[in-house]
């Protein structure tokens, strides 16, 4: 039994064009119908590409390699913030050049070569620096919870896959920004290890925390999207583990922060189900930073370096406290910040291979005109919902958000995180397929 729910997986459609039972140009038009019935309610999109996309999707249909396109004719959003050829690259704000690209971002070109089409481009908050995704005018919505938000900053993606509108969606992740949308969406998402993907974010991926990666409703799209965009097949077979260690953390990263029981119940709920499929569970709380200085600093300066060279009276008023603050604290990202966690999780890894955690702290936050809040009213709410996520960015290490059931009281999905040492994607993704294998999930969110 997998996932239920939604359309056709990414898996199903390449298949099915390669096989010729559908055309591309049709699994397109699906795709675009999809958008224009769905998104005017969720706001998913900031451009769509009609006419583009059904020609470049005929123009799979008649490639020599077609047979061997691991995504054939398979419909991908791209999250604004890397280049697509013909398009300007906005990053969420108008203080960006409205000039169109000039050539496709490394990840677009891969995924177009294996034979996706680029539908569109999926909305982010300003410069992607915030966990819930909106500018002004526009409000970008939780398709399980409209009053809430999808998350960020690739929060138009993750709405879009779990709105039904596409299958899969490229998004990126800096501070949890691929698996927060996935975890308030009920989606699969996959932050790589540093290197596995290239990342080329901004000006220097907020100093190498910044990677690309997918947003999909299986594991086993999540597996092929990622080998699409680290150019590498083996990433596509998912094995069966053999008994795998897995340290169980559910408490809180920080004093400051309360986990949502629903939140909690659904780790230690996870722990029990992979104990019972034959691996080692042990609670096994994690050795957080003491100080979050190293994160903060490099999510600020990695913010300042990026608003280079724009209008500042262009930005929105929380985006220049940011900034300003990123520039003060520049001086503190150090990497004895990196080598001292680092140190500190290779000790912890010695005992465990894996270690789960819950993904949130708590459901997703209202969805309301964030981008007119004050500064601190915006870092507030980002780290008390969602604070599991950075450690693994400041390391460098992969770390994948799977669904875990359906919050009581929001009606939003639950989500656990599971994450590893360098190398351990693979490992993630076959420990996420077995979760998804004895507890499915609802694919994508009700039609409204």
């Amino acid at each position: 039994m997998v996932a239920t729910g939604g359309a056709r997986t990414a898996t199903e459609i390449a298949g099915d064009v390669r096989s010729g039972r559908v055309q591309p140009a049709a699994v397109a038009q699906q795709a675009l119908d999809a958008i224009a019935s769905r998104d005017g309610a969720i706001g998913a999109f900031v451009e769509v590409r009609p006419d583009e996309v059904l020609r470049e999707a005929d123009a799979v249909a008649v490639r020599a390699d077609l047979q061997s396109l691991p995504l054939a004719g398979v419909p991908v959003a791209i999250k604004d913030n890397v280049s697509v050829t013909g398009y300007p690259m906005r990053n969420g704000s108008v203080a960006t050049s409205p000039d169109a690209a000039t050539s496709d971002h490394p990840v677009v070109a891969r995924l177009r070569a294996a034979g996706a089409v680029v539908v569109g481009l999926t909305s982010v908050p300003e410069l992607c620096l915030w966990g819930a995704t909106d500018a002004a005018g526009r409000i970008t919505r939780n398709p399980w919870n409209l009053d809430l938000t999808p998350g960020g900053s690739s929060g138009g993606a993750g709405a879009a896959v779990a709105s039904g509108m596409v299958p899969i969606a490229h998004g990126n992740d800096g501070m949890g920004s691929v698996r927060i949308p996935a975890a308030n969406c009920g989606l699969v998402g996959i932050k790589p290890g540093r290197g596995v993907v290239p990342s080329q974010l901004g000006r220097n991926s907020w100093f190498g925390m910044s990677e690309n990666g997918p947003l999909t409703t299986t594991v086993a799209d999540a597996a092929l999207m990622l080998s699409v965009m680290a150019d590498d097949p083996s990433l596509a077979y998912v094995d069966r583990p053999e008994s795998v260690r897995i340290g169980v953390a559910a408490g809180s990263p920080s004093p400051v922060v309360r986990v949502d029981e629903h939140f909690r119940r659904a780790t230690l709920d996870t722990a029990r189900l992979l104990d019972g499929d034959g691996h080692r569970t042990t609670t096994a709380e994690l050795p957080y930073p003491a100080s979050p200085l190293g994160q903060i600093a490099r999510w600020t300066a990695g913010g300042a370096d990026d608003a280079t060279g724009l209008d500042r009276s262009a930005l929105q008023k929380r985006t220049r406290r940011h900034i300003a603050v990123g520039r003060r604290l520049e001086r503190f990202v150090k990497p004895s910040q990196i080598a001292s966690l680092e140190r500190h999780m290779r000790t912890y890894f010695t005992d465990v291979d894996v270690v789960l955690t819950p993904a949130l702290a708590t459901p997703p936050i209202r969805a309301i005109d964030w981008s007119t809040r004050g500064w601190l009213a915006n870092m507030a709410a980002n780290i008390r919902y969602a604070p599991f996520a950075a450690p693994w960015n400041l390391l460098g290490w992969p770390a994948i958000s799977v669904p875990a059931g359906i919050h009581p009281e929001s009606g939003t999905p639950l989500a656990v995180q599971l994450a590893g040492p360098p190398g351990s994607e693979r490992l993630l993704l076959a420990l996420a397929a077995q979760i998804e294998l004895a507890r499915p999930w609802p694919r994508t969110a009700p039609v409204r």
